[in-house]
């Protein structure tokens, strides 16, 4: 299948499933009077707000922490773009506690109110959360499970409905309830009723907002992770089960520095009532994953010379996927080769490099040594240019080495030397909105804090 057709073979399906959504909404009577704009703060793994906080962590421990995840990270990306499209493989992921968490979704479900801290993940189309009474389940440390015999706005789904079908494994128990079973790489399955449940979020003006029969997994079974600090998986995928086609087929998020725990504004966003500013490319969803076309990268005003041919995505090869669950940024070989080169070309000379694993690194602090180093540019389709400068560029590893945080995914295996992840680092200090509707993915540059005005 060529570029053209795959990207018309997408577009379609992105079509048919959020008509879909909307068609499968209207069948669960969501609530008429929906917020348009729903607003939660995104926790930082090591914040003094986070259960992973620890005080003993030092930024080297952080910094290895990360990277280490993030490989793990680009192994399943690889892994699930790589498999025959089916149901089943559609919804195998990681093993959540194999793949701790950058970001934590904060919000509350159920009436009373229970608190949630899960893992935001672009990478599946599943809100599920830990429900009592739950066998086999982490003993969760923020608080109580949600209880569906206490919550007086839970109600489970029928197998009978529509909605039933897209759930990960879906079948019918002995009440004619729609039961599922999200299935692991690693680990027992988190298994569970579909259900619906109220959704709130607090508002930047410490009030809330709620989102009455949000469709969600209330997980009975959890394989007793070993990781007990979160409380689910928020699923931010394209899929029919999402929270994002349910509330308007968009969202965005805005990270500040990632290296910084203590900033307060990094913020996930949904509904119509989203930023959609700035530059915009084509956004495609192939397996379950938003993917987006590079054309090109600059260093300052040098345009990099990377064959053309390297660009061009033919089926499953040379595809660039953005991702919110991998820090760096991991690049097809042509394209990492061509920006090693540059960078070393404008460094070697003025600073010692060497090789730290797989991580291009320099003796140095990036404070100090890298004032005035030129932006790297990500250039996309229809002219969206994607600036990284040299806090996104490079990281500091220990406090006498920085090292670029752009990897070559091919050095874990020569079957990735065509496939490039756009990680969180790169998206720093931008608002990065979805559109589903109209396939578009938005940067805006901008302090995260500028947005609550």
């Amino acid at each position: 299948m060529d570029s053209t057709m795959s990207v018309l073979v997408s577009s379609l399906l992105l079509i048919f499933s959020t008509h879909l959504a909307l068609t499968i909404a209207n069948n669960l009577e969501f609530s008429r009077i929906q917020p348009t704009r729903m607003v939660t703060k995104l926790i930082h793994r090591d914040s003094i707000f986070s259960p992973y906080y620890s005080s003993n962590d030092t930024v080297a421990d952080r910094t290895e922490r990360t990277m280490k995840t993030s490989l793990a990270r680009l192994a399943y990306l690889y892994g699930k773009t790589e498999r025959d499209f089916d149901t089943h493989d559609f919804w195998l992921n990681l093993h959540p506690s194999a793949s701790e968490p950058l970001f934590l979704v904060n919000f509350s479900m159920g009436q009373p109110p229970v608190p949630q801290l899960a893992i935001m993940d672009t990478g599946s189309s599943l809100l599920w959360i830990q429900c009592a009474p739950c066998k086999s389940c982490s003993r969760q440390l923020i608080g109580p499970m949600l209880d569906p015999s206490i919550s007086s706005t839970y109600e489970s789904l029928s197998c009978k409905n529509t909605i039933c079908r897209y759930a990960p494994s879906a079948e019918c128990d002995s009440t004619s309830q729609c039961v599922y079973s999200q299935t692991y790489v690693q680990g027992l399955p988190s298994a569970g009723v579909i259900a619906t449940e109220k959704l709130i979020f607090g508002s930047s003006d410490d009030g809330t907002n709620a989102v009455n029969n949000v469709l969600f997994g209330c997980s009975h079974r959890n394989g007793n992770y070993a990781d007990r600090r979160f409380t689910g998986v928020f699923g931010l995928g394209s899929g029919i089960t999402s929270v994002v086609n349910q509330m308007g087929s968009k969202f965005s998020y805005c990270i500040g520095n990632i290296a910084d725990p203590d900033y307060n504004y990094n913020q996930l966003v949904l509904s119509d009532g989203v930023n959609m500013e700035g530059y915009s490319t084509p956004l495609d969803v192939v397996d379950g994953h938003y993917q987006v076309i590079l054309e090109g990268i600059s260093v300052g005003e040098t345009r990099l010379v990377i064959d053309p041919g390297a660009f061009k995505r033919t089926g499953k090869k040379r595809r660039v996927i953005i991702d919110s669950g991998t820090a760096p940024t991991w690049l097809a070989e042509n394209e990492y080769r061509a920006l090693e080169r540059e960078v070393r070309d404008l460094l070697d000379r003025f600073l010692t490099p060497f090789m730290r694993g797989s991580f291009l690194c320099y003796k140095g602090k990036v404070s100090r040594d890298l004032v005035g180093f030129p932006a790297v540019t990500f250039h996309f389709a229809e002219g969206a240019d994607l600036v990284v400068d040299t806090e996104s560029m490079f990281y500091q590893a220990t406090p006498n080495i920085f090292c670029m945080a752009v990897r070559q995914a091919s050095v874990h295996g020569k079957d990735l030397k065509d496939f490039s992840v756009i990680g969180l680092m790169a998206q720093q200090y931008y608002n990065v909105a979805y559109d589903l509707n109209k396939h578009k993915l938005f940067f805006q540059r901008i302090d995260c804090e500028l947005l609550d005005e």
